[in-house]
């Protein structure tokens, strides 16, 4: 029995994740448990459909458990978002690997560029700094100094998977973790990218078509026939997330909050709540959005900030580790993981988010950010779910 760790989004599921579950099974994984974000993703946006769902297919799809990662880490920053998913693959005490996909494939070349990041963000602080002082975010400032230091690193840290990976190998090494790394090579479409190549496409751009033409009929080739169907069910059923619905919300929460209660909002730092309460003037999300931006504050960081005023997640709620790990669907091969972790897990996993939200005030929290996050997602839906939808939500169990 090998258990492998998979951290997803599947947003929605394309055949690079299909090939990514295929190659981690070539490599020996026997079960598979997924750490999946959601109804809110790391870029600063809604999943395109309901999480349950995501989760119920998944299991249809080559995984064996699906764990919620919950909502503050999916809406932070890439390492804060690696390091609350790691967590919950290693306090299951069973998981043996991390799989994950990278542009470079080559776990030697990420754990190098690890140990370049961290080497440079001490040694050259200072020039970082000054970097940052003309507008320009964290990551461009370190990319920028390590480039004249290694230009093989600076290659790799410019790519997203690879960089996601880096985070992974970081909290892995930050937990002392005996979860060993493994790395597919991405393959074909890169991520966020609009080029198709064979059957593959990236996430965005099938999410773009389904958006922009109500209708699946040109993305069916880049999934399997099971997330062609449910897609085009959810677009008929008028179950499809957009963003774009929570403007007004999103407007009136901005215009009624302070810039002290902007401040308290987890990832706002550097002074970044006057500007954002300088743009409750804005008239549209857009309009919002832009003028919010810079150099140094990207849009994915805004949109995560703006969703996590709506919601109400804060700098505290970062403070702690995730304190249980919910279960969103699970199978028989699911059931033998939970068998193996039960003696050695480090937190309590469950189905039942009213349950987990008893077990201290910490879980309380977590639990309600959980509720509130799904109150929210009901609103980005052409057809309005009920609130508190959360606490009745049924599992998928699946024991054919």
């Amino acid at each position: 029995m090998k258990i492998s760790g998979i951290i997803c989004e599947y947003n929605p599921f394309h055949n690079g994740h299909l090939h990514h579950i295929n190659e981690t099974r070539k490599n020996g994984a026997t079960h598979i448990v997924a750490v999946m974000s959601g109804n809110f993703v790391q870029r600063g946006d809604v999943a395109i459909m309901d999480k349950l769902e995501r989760a119920r297919l998944a299991l249809r799809s080559g995984v064996d458990l699906v764990i919620e990662l919950p909502v503050q880490y999916c809406l932070s920053s890439a390492q804060n978002y690696a390091a609350g998913a790691v967590w919950l693959l290693d306090s299951l005490g069973a998981v043996e690997e991390l799989s994950f996909g990278s542009e470079c494939g080559d776990i030697e070349k990420l754990s190098k560029a690890l140990d370049t990041i961290e080497l440079t963000a001490i040694a050259h602080a200072q020039e970082i700094h000054g970097i940052m002082e003309k507008g320009y975010t964290y990551p461009r400032a370190l990319n920028s100094v390590i480039n004249g230091i290694d230009p093989e690193t600076a290659s790799i840290i410019s790519e997203p998977n690879n960089i996601l990976g880096i985070e992974y190998l970081r909290a892995l090494k930050d937990l002392a973790s005996g979860i060993r790394p493994f790395t597919i090579k991405r393959r074909y479409a890169p991520h966020d990218s609009d080029i198709t190549e064979k059957d593959t496409a990236s996430a965005s751009l099938i999410r773009d078509i389904i958006c922009r033409e109500h209708s699946v009929d040109n993305v069916l080739q880049y999934t399997n026939a099971l997330w062609g169907d449910a897609l085009e069910n959810a677009v008929e059923e008028g179950e499809i997330a957009l963003i774009e619905r929570l403007e007004r919300v999103m407007l009136y929460k901005l215009r009624s909050t302070t810039a002290e209660e902007i401040a308290s909002i987890n990832d706002v730092a550097q002074g970044l709540e006057s500007r954002i309460y300088a743009a409750r003037m804005a008239g549209s999300l857009d309009e919002l959005l832009f003028t919010v931006k810079s150099k140094r504050y990207t849009m994915a960081r805004i949109k995560r900030i703006m969703l996590s005023l709506l919601i109400g997640i804060t700098k505290e709620d970062m403070e702690q580790m995730p304190p249980y790990g919910r279960i969103l669907a699970i199978n028989e091969r699911g059931r033998e993981i939970l068998a193996q972790a039960k003696s050695m897990a480090s937190i309590p996993y469950g189905t039942s988010l009213a349950k987990l939200g008893q077990l201290s005030p910490v879980a309380e929290r977590f639990a309600e950010l959980e509720v509130r996050a799904s109150d929210v997602y009901g609103l980005a839906l052409e057809k309005i779910t009920s609130a508190q939808k959360d606490y009745r939500a049924k599992i998928m169990i699946d024991m054919e």
